[in-house]
């Protein structure tokens, strides 16, 4: 893992650029701005994907492997902090003399002095970034946006919009949203994750309430989480605007119903507006309510907002349907932190009716893994009916000795309601046969565990392994 230089001046102007990991879901937005903004775009990966594919289509050149030469002409190499410092690419970037920037310079860059909206939080950045982008569509705006997902409103995970304005999802995890110069700054939950780079859950809150005291214009909280209370505590800003269930939140969600598609009302000021979103789930309530406070932010009224933030049908890899062999549907869910674990299992609990649950969760880096199994544990145990549990996704990590999927299933108190297997073909098999007509299967985590979807719906046609 390399830790990003952000001392590395950002050039006033990039005239070929090229990206390590172009595949990835965030650094794939970056490229399709670069590319919409007329710059010549390259880049390399360890393997072809969709986004790849989609990067070509637009005009991108796409090296599959990591190979010194892929570099050509470029002047700057975009990177994250999910590449290894001996990657041939950036040892040649180095040695040329290159511009090599972060990924969130890259995206500074692109950003150049536009009015920022920028959402940060454990949970919820994705969905909230995509409420935000969707409504202000639908209220006649054109913003640019990135986002960690592909907002289904919009098709694509970015895009470079006509107006002045410019929404992305902030990344806490390494401390690189603290480098946008940020108008209206939205905080989901302040629950501490991340802590292999903070060091502390101190540092972590730290790091919150200078992101906000920084925002120019306004700062968006939560008024439900503690984190978020802890952190409002200690803000001297002069415009926080708070958001959520609570009785003295300034934008204040309330009479939530969960069967199905989530309806609750929004009261600010003295006035009051009903909503109904596409999405299920009780925290996607509370995520319209902090979008539609941004959007009350940025001069629209309450009614308005709301039904604009109604429009917003999901993010890729947000509880998102694949098919359903058998009466079996299979859902899968980015999911990969207990608190989001939660959310996309009660999402599911509230509309698969007399169904069970299955989850499939494939728990996201080791040391993510050895400091919260026994949570992730008890949060499945007591919303999933039934759960399967993967091997670790290592992410840019190496292994822990001891560190597996085991340490999740053995933390079950009830083992029958658990399996522990590492071979995914095994694992499409064995939650197939559990599964029977109504149920949801659900695959969690950040990692490629989505990539088992197809062996799970073959094997509910009875399409079983060859051996």
């Amino acid at each position: 893992m390399i830790k990003p230089d952000l001392s590395v001046p950002i050039p006033s102007e990039i005239r070929a650029v090229h990206f390590i990991g172009i595949g990835g879901s965030g650094i794939s937005g970056l490229a399709r701005m670069f590319l919409a903004a007329g710059v010549p775009v390259s880049g390399s990966d360890r393997a072809e994907s969709q986004n790849t594919r989609d990067l070509e289509a637009l005009g991108a050149t796409v090296h599959i492997g990591h190979d010194a030469a892929h570099l050509g002409d470029v002047d700057t190499v975009v990177y994250t902090g999910a590449i290894w410092p001996e990657n041939p690419e950036f040892l040649a970037a180095k040695e040329r003399g290159l511009t090599l920037l972060h990924r969130s310079q890259a995206l500074k860059y692109l950003i150049a002095g536009r009015r920022l909206v920028s959402v940060a939080g454990a949970h919820g950045k994705t969905t909230s970034t995509g409420m935000i982008v969707t409504g202000l569509g639908r209220l006649g705006a054109d913003p640019s946006f990135v986002n960690g997902g592909v907002i289904q409103d919009r098709g694509a995970s970015s895009d470079v919009g006509s107006d002045d304005l410019f929404v992305i999802e902030a990344d806490e995890s390494d401390g690189t949203f603290l480098l946008y110069d940020t108008s209206i700054a939205l905080i989901t939950n302040v629950d501490a994750d991340h802590l292999d780079h903070y060091g502390s859950h101190e540092a972590f809150d730290d790091a919150f309430v200078a992101f906000a005291d920084r925002a120019r214009e306004a700062v968006v909280i939560s008024a439900d989480d503690p984190g978020a209370l802890r952190v409002g505590a200690r803000l001297t800003h002069p415009n926080v605007v708070t958001f959520g269930e609570a009785a003295d939140a300034a934008v204040r969600v309330v009479d939530i119903v969960t069967d199905g598609p989530v309806s609750f009302a929004i009261e600010h000021a003295g006035e009051r507006a009903e909503g109904r979103l596409q999405v299920p789930g009780r925290h996607n309530a509370i995520n319209a309510a902090g979008a539609v406070a941004v959007l009350l932010q940025l001069g629209y009224e309450l009614a308005p907002a709301l039904r604009a933030v109604e429009a917003f049908g999901g993010t890729v890899r947000r509880f998102e349907l694949h098919g359903t062999e058998r009466g079996v549907s299979v859902y899968d869910d980015y999911a990969h932190h207990p608190t989001e674990v939660a959310a996309a299992l009660s999402a599911a609990r509230s509309v698969v009716g007399d169904g069970r649950i299955i989850a499939l969760h494939q728990p996201h880096t080791y040391s993510r893994t050895q400091l919260m199994h026994a949570e992730f544990a008890r949060v499945l145990e007591e919303l999933a009916d039934h759960t399967v549990v993967l091997d670790v996704y290592g992410a840019r990590e190496d292994p822990i000795p001891g560190v597996t999927g085991r340490l999740v299933s053995d933390d079950f108190r009830d083992p029958s309601r658990v399996h522990y297997v590492a071979d995914w073909q095994q694992a499409a098999e064995y939650t197939a046969g559990v599964a029977r007509e109504g149920d949801y299967v659900i695959t969690l985590g950040c990692g490629n565990v989505y990539q088992i979807i197809p062996q799970v719906l073959g094997a509910l046609r009875g399409e079983g392994s060859e051996d």
